[in-house]
């Protein structure tokens, strides 16, 4: 390499470096701004429904006066729809996982089921409201009942828990597994008492944040007909069981109709159950850092 040569290389690198020094900055300052307007539109929220969180609120039916409102039905509403969802959607979603990864033979049939999962996990959930609607609503007849809405936000989150369970069941070094089958352990076994314990924090992350964007949906129930003012609760006679049966509503619906109201106070109403729907969103995450962070320390013993 002559002199003129090596000039051109040692400018081509240094035009490449404050190309690289450019879009870090750039990207800095769109992540700034970005934070900044989340930080006001968080401060606007706290500022106008700090002051309506009382037990009062918590505890209380919705109502035509903003005084006496309160997110009782659409919080336990909330509780109950995402835990029937956890039921149905948690055990299918990692069977379904479990057996794509260490069952199938790898041809096309298994790539085209893989393409489909990872297609059907970005579908806008309208679309899956008005699959709930056409299957388990009018075709079920489950009506507008919690089962129908838990059926309906299960098919939404499924390829979300399959597709981060095969990533954790992927991650599993596969001398664990040829180490359990030499020793005389069925696929099974192998697969019960080694892969799923070491893939088990990548399970439940991956489940917990798929059900934290169960929780924030509002189209999908609103598609299946989740009432926006109701005064009970989803259970049944006997206080805790639930009546799979009943109408139910959710804490995003009850937010969005109290911002359709006319009155100020309902708007700031609204604020309060951001505030609550947000404090139990970091809850639910805040749970899947610590069960990574100790089932990971667990694993590696």
């Amino acid at each position: 390499m002559n002199e003129v040569e090596l000039f051109a290389a040692q400018r081509r690198v240094e035009q490449r470096k404050r190309t690289g020094e450019i879009f870090e900055w750039l990207a800095l300052t769109a992540t700034i701004i970005g934070l900044f307007f989340l930080g006001l539109l968080i401060a606007d929220t706290w500022i106008r429904g700090a002051g309506w969180l009382d037990w009062q609120f918590l505890t209380s039916y919705p109502s035509r006066h903003p005084e006496n409102a309160g997110i009782l039905a659409a919080l336990v509403g909330s509780v109950v729809l995402v835990t029937l969802t956890a039921i149905i959607a948690f055990p299918i979603g990692v069977a379904a996982a479990i057996y794509l990864e260490e069952y199938p033979a790898q041809g096309w049939v298994t790539r085209l089921i893989q393409t489909n999962i990872a297609n059907l996990a970005g579908v806008p959930s309208i679309v899956y409201g008005l699959l709930g609607l056409a299957i388990f609503v009018r075709s079920f007849g489950l009506g507008r009942s919690i089962l129908a809405g838990a059926l309906t936000m299960s098919l939404l989150i499924l390829p979300i828990i399959i597709i981060s369970a095969q990533e954790s069941i992927r991650a599993v070094p596969s001398s664990i597994r040829q180490a359990s089958l030499a020793l005389g352990a069925t696929r099974w076994q192998t697969i019960w008492n080694h892969v799923l314990p070491m893939a088990l924090p990548g399970i439940l992350t991956g489940t917990i944040l798929a059900l934290s964007r169960a929780l924030g949906e509002t189209a999908p129930l609103i598609t299946i007909g989740a009432l926006t003012f109701i005064a009970f609760l989803p259970v049944g006679p006997t206080w805790p069981f639930v009546d799979a049966q009943s109408a139910f509503t959710v804490l995003p619906i009850q937010i969005f109709n109290w911002t359709s109201r006319p009155q100020a106070e309902f708007r700031d109403l609204a604020a309060a159950g951001i505030i609550v729907l947000l404090a139990i969103l970091l809850g639910m995450n805040s749970i899947a850092i610590l069960l990574r962070n100790r089932l990971s320390k667990r694993a590696a013993y």
